[in-house]
């Protein structure tokens, strides 16, 4: 593994970059570097989940092809004990491709050939929601919800239903916070996305359906006749029938 910048005292946020080709890791490291990021570069899959482990970094930028397995493995294994965020790096276009990694955890993803700079914007966006994500407005009441046998703890980030846990992403967590904070209310498609990831989102729009899809299979949702997450086709979500039941400290 290549460390930029060594000097971990400054505070600065640390980036786990996980690219083989040089052509490509060298000049982002520098770039990144530049703009006030500390960087650790891993060429192999065994060595991302060592150093995601060890290194517990801010964000990882991680392929999806490595010599030694697959950008999607990294993202599993990862995902098993953290919920740092993630940004794959791919020269697949495909879209199925991008919704197995967005299932899998991942943040967002960017499409080779990339630049330096666009690369450098997503950090900065994943980065500013995570923290928005991690402190609730002043003012908000940030306590457990519960709607009919779901219940949601923003301090714990945990979600039960009828007592039993449901294991989330963050995204399908952060999605279900603000469904369930609106219960009863149509929440729009565009204000999902300004919130839940960015107003200035590059992605397509899909990929809330993606995590949509996701929470219904999570909860026991029944598509065709859901019990809780309602399509209002060509505006947005509903959740459940009527406002929040419980709203305790």
């Amino acid at each position: 593994m290549t460390s930029y910048d060594v000097d971990m005292a400054s505070g600065r946020r640390t980036i786990l970059l996980v690219e083989d080709e040089p052509a490509i890791a060298e000049p982002l490291a520098e770039t990144l570097t530049r703009e006030g990021f500390h960087l650790q570069v891993a060429g192999t899959a065994a060595d991302a989940v060592d150093a995601a482990a060890s290194l517990r970094p801010d964000l990882i930028l991680l392929d999806l092809m490595l010599p030694d397995g697959s950008g999607f493995d990294v993202c599993r294994e990862v995902r098993r004990s953290s919920q740092v965020p993630i940004i794959m790096l791919t020269a697949r276009g495909d879209e199925a491709d991008r919704i197995v990694g967005l299932e899998l955890g991942a943040d967002d993803y960017v499409v080779k050939p990339f630049s330096a700079r666009e690369v450098t914007a997503r950090v900065r966006a994943v980065l500013r929601r995570t923290a928005q994500a991690a402190a609730p407005a002043a003012g908000q009441d940030d306590g457990p919800i519960e709607v009919a046998d779901v219940r949601l703890d923003p301090a714990t980030r945990s979600v039960a239903k009828a007592g039993a846990p449901v294991d989330l992403t963050r995204k399908e967590f952060d999605l279900l916070h603000l469904l369930m904070r609106s219960a009863g209310a149509v929440v729009t498609r565009e204000r999902l996305i300004d919130e839940v990831w960015d107003v200035n989102w590059f992605g397509s729009t899909k990929t809330l359906d993606v995590h949509v899809s996701g929470l219904r299979k999570k909860l026991g949702d029944d598509s065709a006749a859901p019990r809780y997450i309602h399509t209002v086709r060509g505006v947005g979500f509903i959740f459940g029938n009527s406002i929040p039941r419980t709203r305790a400290r």
